[in-house]
C-alpha cells in the first residue's frame, strides 16, 4: 500500500472517530425539566419533578462510563408559546439535549413540534393527552407514565362496571380535558354506558357552582371531572358543599394524584376511584425511592409526575450512553430496542408510536379510619397488565405505525 493511500485511510478513521465522539459535545448531556412551578400543577410536578430528575442524574453517575449529566429547569406558565420558546432557546443556545416532565398537554403538543424540528428528545413524563402517541406522534418523543386513553379505559370500565351507566363531564377547556373526555367516552360506550352531556371550564377555575349544577340537573349517574390539579380539588370540595352526590350519584375524578388527595383530605376524598401507574407504597423499590425523595422534599411523597420524571430521565441517559448520540430519533430508537426494568414502573416497553407501555392500577381512596398515617391513602382495587392498559398501537392513528 502506498504511503499516500495509507495516510488517507488513517485520516478517514480519525475523522470518523472524532465525529462519533462529537455526537455528545463535551461528553455532557443537559436535560431540561420544563414544568409548572407556580400554577395549578405545581404540587403534582414543579420542584418535585426537578428534584426527581436530579436524583436520576446522580444515580446514573454511579453506573456511567464517564458520561456526565446536568439538569436545568424552567416554568412554562401553562402557556404553549412560552413553553415552545423555552424549548427552542434551550436547544439552540444552551445545548439542551432533552426535555422532560411537561405537565399541561397544550404545552406538550407545542414543544413536541419544536423537539422534532431540532431532532432532540422529548420525554413526556408529565403529559397526558393520548394525541402525543396518536395523530401528533413524532420519532423524537416518548410518552412515559400515562395518557388519557389509559386513564379513560381504567376509570370508564371500573365505574361503569359498578353501575355508573350514564355520564356527564365537567372538563378543562383545553387539550387535556378534551382528550380525557373523548377517551373516557369511548371506554364508557364500550361497556354499554352513555354520555348525557358535558360542560367545559377554563384552566384556573375557582367557582364550579354553575358547572356542577348543570351536571346535577342532567340526571346522570356519574359526574366525571375531566381536569386535574387545583381545579379538580376545587371542584371536589364544592361537590361536597352543594351536596351534588345525593340520590346515588357517583363522582369520577379522572386524573388525580396523591398530592391532590393530600390537599383534599381523606374525609372529602374517601371512596374516590383513581388510576395510576405508580404509588409510593406499592412495593420495596417504590418505598425506597420515596424515602429518598421525601428527605429532599420536606417529607412529601412523590406523585406520578415526580416518579415519571426520575424514571424517564434515567432511561434517557442510559439510552444516550448506549447510542452515543443526542440525536433525538436515534435515542428513541435505542429506547425502543432496550429491555427496560424500571425501578418504579416495572418492565417497560417503548413502542413505535412512542408510547411507553407498563402496568397500570386502579386504586380506591381509603376512609379516614382505614389510614395508618399521612400519605397512607390508597388501597389497590385492580391491576391492569401492560398489554391491556394502553390503546392498541394500531388504533391511535400514529403515522409512524404501518
Amino acid at each position: 500500500m502506498r504511503p499516500t493511500t495509507l495516510a488517507v485511510l488513517l485520516s478517514t478513521v480519525v475523522l470518523a472517530c472524532t465525529a462519533a465522539h462529537a455526537e455528545i459535545p463535551g461528553n455532557l448531556v443537559k436535560i431540561g425539566v420544563l414544568s409548572d412551578f407556580s400554577g395549578p400543577f405545581a404540587d403534582q410536578a414543579g420542584k418535585g419533578s426537578f428534584i426527581a430528575a436530579q436524583m436520576a442524574a446522580e444515580d446514573f453517575a454511579k453506573e456511567s462510563k464517564g458520561l456526565k449529566a446536568e439538569i436545568v429547569f424552567a416554568d412554562h406558565q401553562n402557556k404553549p408559546d412560552i413553553g415552545a420558546a423555552i424549548a427552542r432557546r434551550w436547544v439552540e443556545q444552551d445545548n439542551v439535549a432533552a426535555v422532560v416532565d411537561l405537565p399541561n398537554s397544550g404545552v406538550a403538543l407545542a414543544v413536541n413540534t419544536v423537539m422534532k424540528d431540532k431532532n432532540r428528545t422529548m420525554m413526556a413524563s408529565g403529559s397526558a393527552t393520548s394525541d402525543l402517541t396518536g395523530k401528533f406522534c413524532q420519532p423524537t418523543t416518548v410518552q412515559w407514565a400515562l395518557d388519557t386513553w389509559a386513564l379513560g379505559n381504567a376509570m370508564g370500565r371500573a365505574i361503569t362496571e359498578r353501575g355508573g351507566k350514564s355520564w356527564y363531564f365537567v372538563s378543562f377547556d383545553y387539550a387535556l380535558g378534551k382528550a380525557l373526555q373523548r377517551d373516557t367516552t369511548e371506554a364508557v360506550e364500550k361497556q354499554g354506558g352513555k354520555v348525557l352531556g358535558s360542560v367545559s371550564h377554563p384552566l384556573g377555575t375557582s367557582d364550579f357552582s354553575s358547572y356542577l349544577l348543570q351536571a346535577q340537573a342532567s340526571g346522570a349517574d356519574v359526574i366525571a371531572l375531566g381536569d386535574t390539579g387545583a381545579d379538580a380539588i376545587n371542584a371536589i370540595k364544592q361537590v361536597s358543599e352543594f351536596n351534588i352526590l345525593g340520590g346515588g350519584k357517583t363522582l369520577a375524578a379522572l386524573f388525580m394524584q396523591v398530592a391532590d388527595i393530600d390537599a383534599l383530605g381523606l374525609k372529602a376524598a374517601q371512596g374516590l376511584l383513581l388510576s395510576e401507574p405508580f404509588y409510593w407504597d406499592l412495593d420495596d423499590r417504590t418505598r425506597a425511592f420515596s424515602k429518598r425523595f421525601a428527605e429532599r422534599m420536606g417529607g412529601r411523597v412523590p406523585t406520578i409526575n415526580h416518579a415519571a420524571s426520575y424514571s424517564a430521565t434515567l432511561a434517557y441517559l442510559r439510552a444516550v450512553e448506549a447510542a452515543q448520540t443526542i440525536e433525538g430519533d436515534k435515542v428513541v430508537q435505542q429506547l425502543q430496542s432496550a429491555e427496560i426494568d424500571d425501578p418504579l414502573f416495572g418492565p417497560v416497553t417503548v413502542r413505535k408510536d412512542g408510547r411507553a407501555v407498563h402496568t397500570m392500577f386502579v386504586f380506591e381512596v381509603k376512609k379516614p379510619e382505614e389510614s395508618k398515617g399521612k400519605y397512607d391513602y390508597y388501597k389497590l382495587v385492580q391491576t391492569i397488565p401492560a398489554d391491556k392498559a394502553f390503546r392498541p398501537i394500531t388504533d391511535g392513528g400514529c403515522p409512524l405505525v404501518k
